[in-house]
């Protein structure tokens, strides 16, 4: 259950045990799919990063991840796909501007 005054900490057995849950369905692949389920579980949707979930050619990603920036210093952050094998999830500090993941994220606009 999430914590909503607790620490990223705190929090990140509800953010593992969402994300593990759609890894175990046909949506594993689904950058929205972990959102939407993340969003569901009572995170908000306004501090949430995902990356794209095929390649510029079309294929499947081998990594997908996603976060949730919590508070003015951290953030939970996943990784899942056929790189990991496994959902993968850690705390980590937050980077600059306030996001949590390096790179180009598509726009969470659903």
């Amino acid at each position: 259950m999430l914590v909503p005054d607790g620490s990223a900490e705190d929090n990140l057995p509800v953010f593992t045990a969402t994300a593990e849950g759609i890894w175990a369905t046909d949506q594993r692949g689904s950058g929205r799919a972990y959102i939407d389920a993340l969003i569901g579980a009572g995170f908000d949707r306004g501090s949430m990063q995902v990356t794209q979930d095929q390649t510029t050619v079309g294929n499947p990603a081998e990594s997908l991840q996603f976060s949730v920036r919590w508070g003015q210093d951290e953030c939970l952050v996943g990784q899942v796909g056929p790189s990991t094998g496994q959902v993968v999830t850690a705390v980590l500090p937050q980077l600059a501007e306030g996001r949590c993941l390096v790179g180009t994220t598509r726009p969470i606009d659903w």
